[in-house]
């Protein structure tokens, strides 16, 4: 079903609407299954690896098969053809220069006698990738993740991707991950493999962070692991919502509500907000015609079932765009006339993408930023990928022997608060004769 609702900022307390906003992100049963899994890896490391990876993917891996080999990758390179293999490239070469510009500066100041204060940057050593490879493989996460580390610096990247009962993962995708950077690829997914780079093994060295999407069961684990490891943030299934004001045609605004649904869980969700009840419609009745030409129609249809796609009728595009903040969606398209100066208003958000030229889908495989994205709400909280979530930020102070005396007092009155009289001395020391 594809509802179409009125909404308004005045009364916001419209069930419907409430019901839609409201998203879980840690399912108890996907819970469980992480603990078990972890606590198991923790105690047995490779042989319990090996036995997630028969229950759970369907291959009998020995710990000296669970690396992909470099004769692996340069098979699988020979299978990609050419046209894909530029398709990738292009895409690996926007995403490395938005990187670059994106790194951060370091940076100083001087203090008020004489000294330097600032931030600079390290990047981390060794890293962790998660790319998903069950219901679609996500070629192009291999470029969103790894490209991003390479442009930090850092010199290990680990990738872990399912492969099936087979145990070969697919083709492209290695292929991604070797131009992209990967210095080691491991043929294990789910809930183990985020298991292996938390903990380590015999096998496999452990990371200082995890990045890269996941089902609820690779979310959960993470969200598990945090603390052994780093992690970027705990991500859900795919979603989009888009403010439209008419002037983008309907069929469009409807292949990109279709383009997050399609994504294979069930759980995804597609917001539209607009003043007009006649475009309201239009784009409704496309999102039906249309799903019945794409191949993964039955997943878009299990997202209408559970009442996945809300379509909002506001009474301003303004009341369009605070329902749209409210939902805090990890794509946003702003598909309206003046989207550069709508952009402005917006507060939650993983992503934007603004005017009829930027559909979601350029963010998810070509323009630059990593489609790395906080969903369940997270854009509340939560930014994408960058990376700078590779590098660790670290502030330096160079007094001078003026800068400590000035301070020495400030200093003096906060250890004796705090009954810190060590501290105090600290300072003070430096000035006794």
């Amino acid at each position: 079903m594809i509802r179409i609702i009125d909404w308004s900022a005045a009364k916001p307390q419209n069930k419907i609407v409430t019901r839609f906003l409201q998203r879980s992100a840690f399912p108890e049963e996907a819970e469980k299954a992480a603990s078990e899994v972890l606590s198991a890896i923790r105690a047995e490391g490779d042989a319990a690896v090996a036995r997630f990876v028969a229950r759970f993917e369907g291959a009998k891996l020995s710990p000296k098969r669970f690396r992909v080999t470099d004769a692996e990758l340069a098979a699988a390179e020979a299978k990609v053809p050419p046209a894909l293999k530029r398709a990738v490239k292009d895409a690996h070469a926007r995403v490395m220069r938005f990187s670059k510009a994106s790194l951060r500066d370091p940076w100083s100041m001087k203090t008020p006698r004489g000294g330097t204060a600032g931030e600079f940057y390290s990047p981390m050593d060794r890293v962790g990738v998660y790319v998903p490879g069950g219901t679609a493989p996500l070629a192009s996460t291999s470029v969103m993740t790894v490209t991003l580390a390479k442009a930090a610096g850092v010199k290990e990247i680990v990738a872990c991707t399912p492969a099936g009962p087979a145990g070969t993962p697919n083709p492209v995708l290695l292929y991604a991950l070797k131009l992209a950077g990967a210095t080691e690829v491991y043929r294990i997914g789910g809930i183990q493999a985020i298991g292996l780079m938390a903990f380590g093994t015999k096998t496999v060295r452990k990371v200082q962070k995890i990045v890269g999407p996941g089902n609820a069961y690779v979310t959960a684990a993470k969200r598990q692991v945090y603390g052994y490891v780093g992690i970027d943030q705990v991500a859900g299934p795919s979603e989009i919502a888009v403010l439209a004001d008419g002037t983008v045609p309907a069929a469009w605004v409807a292949a990109d509500l279709l383009s997050q649904a399609e994504h294979g869980s069930g759980w995804e969700k597609s917001l539209l907000a607009t003043p007009s009840h006649v475009f309201a419609e239009e784009v409704r009745r496309e999102m039906l015609e249309q799903t019945k030409t794409l191949s993964r129609k039955e997943l878009v249809k299990r997202v209408f079932d559970r009442d996945g796609v809300l379509i909002a009728v506001t009474p301003t595009l303004a009341e369009g765009l605070e329902l749209v903040n409210r939902f805090a969606p990890e794509h946003f398209e702003i598909m309206c006339k003046d989207a550069m100066k709508l952009m402005k208003g917006v507060r939650s958000a993983g992503a934007v993408f603004a005017g009829a030229w930027t559909p979601e889908s350029a963010g998810d495989f070509v323009a630059g930023p990593s489609h790395v994205l906080p969903t369940g709400g997270a854009a509340n909280m939560f930014n994408g990928l960058t990376p700078d979530d590779f590098r660790r930020r670290h502030s330096f102070v160079a007094f001078t022997q003026a800068d400590l005396a000035e301070t020495a007092p400030t200093i003096a009155a906060f250890a004796q608060v705090e009954g810190l009289d060590g501290h105090g001395r600290a300072a003070a020391i430096r000035f006794e004769r």
